[in-house]
């Protein structure tokens, strides 16, 4: 048997102690679920904008290829896009929201300049590049913000956990207790009231 949970006045105190403890922590999950719902919708409904804004960009850039495609011929396009270099500067950071770390990309905007001289090329071919490189900017801060909102969920739903074993054992167990505990007292009390009562009604009678 636990010994914490034998009816004394110290066990007692525990058992209040490690049910208020309780329902704080649980109010305090509750809370932070809440905040971290609302960031994860802001999320959600900001991945909702760039996806459609990628869909755009993209479907306007393509068709500013294909028209600099016949203007200036695919193999000329091809050769100009041969000397655009790798995308390699993006680098991941971490930011926290509420505990949850969450990944901020960072990269280096001066590789967007053109590679070529404007004297080469048509106006589609800059507005074709100019608008692919929009993607590759949308596409990025929509890794980013995927990549936070999975992490975010994730943390609700362990959050969620947490809270519902606080609320349907933990917080019932230790209120089950102390009203275990405390009718064993009153209990022990009463008995040992009425045991006063007969030691003290014999020794009158003597």
């Amino acid at each position: 048997m636990n010994p914490n949970t034998f009816p004394t006045k110290g066990n007692l105190i525990l058992a209040k102690n490690s049910l208020k403890l309780a329902k704080q922590g649980y109010e305090l999950m509750d809370k932070k679920r809440n905040i971290l719902m609302h960031e994860l919708m802001e999320l959600i409904d900001k991945a909702k904008d760039v996806q459609s804004e990628i869909d755009s960009t993209f479907s306007s850039a393509y068709l500013s290829l294909q028209k600099a495609n016949i203007e200036m011929g695919i193999l000329n396009v091809q050769e100009l896009c041969d000397t655009i270099p790798e995308e390699n500067s993006i680098e991941i950071k971490q930011r926290s929201i509420m505990g949850t770390e969450s990944p901020l990309l960072e990269y280096d905007s001066t590789v967007n300049k053109p590679t070529y001289a404007f004297f080469q090329t048509k106006a589609s071919l800059d507005e074709a590049s100019k608008r692919f490189v929009k993607v590759k900017d949308l596409t990025i801060r929509l890794s980013s913000i995927e990549n936070s909102a999975y992490r975010l969920a994730s943390n609700i739903n362990k959050t969620m956990k947490r809270a519902n074993a606080l609320k349907n054992i933990t917080i019932p167990y230790y209120t089950a207790l102390v009203t275990e505990i405390q009718n064993a007292l009153e209990e022990k009390e009463r008995e040992e009231f009425t045991r006063l009562k007969v030691i003290k009604k014999r020794q009158t009678a003597v």
